[in-house]
């Protein structure tokens, strides 16, 4: 997810057009704009931006290909 909004330890984080209000307490220096992988509503891990777009690239291929399936 990118993160969106920062407020301390509390930030909105975007992927797909859905938002989400994520908990940044696990991870050091984190900055709007930032991509994060969230588990449970925690960030818990920073990735690239290149990464990230991989990631969410595939991602999206797979329910593409998953929907395909119940045409």
């Amino acid at each position: 997810m990118k993160v969106i909004e920062i407020n301390g330890y509390l930030g909105m984080a975007e992927v797909g057009g859905v938002k989400r209000e994520i908990n940044l307490m696990l991870l050091d220096d984190v900055k709007i704009g930032d991509y994060v992988i969230v588990h449970a509503g925690s960030a818990i891990q920073k990735l690239d931006e290149v990464e990230a777009e991989k990631t969410l690239s595939l991602l999206r291929e797979m329910v593409e290909k998953t929907d395909n399936l119940w045409e």
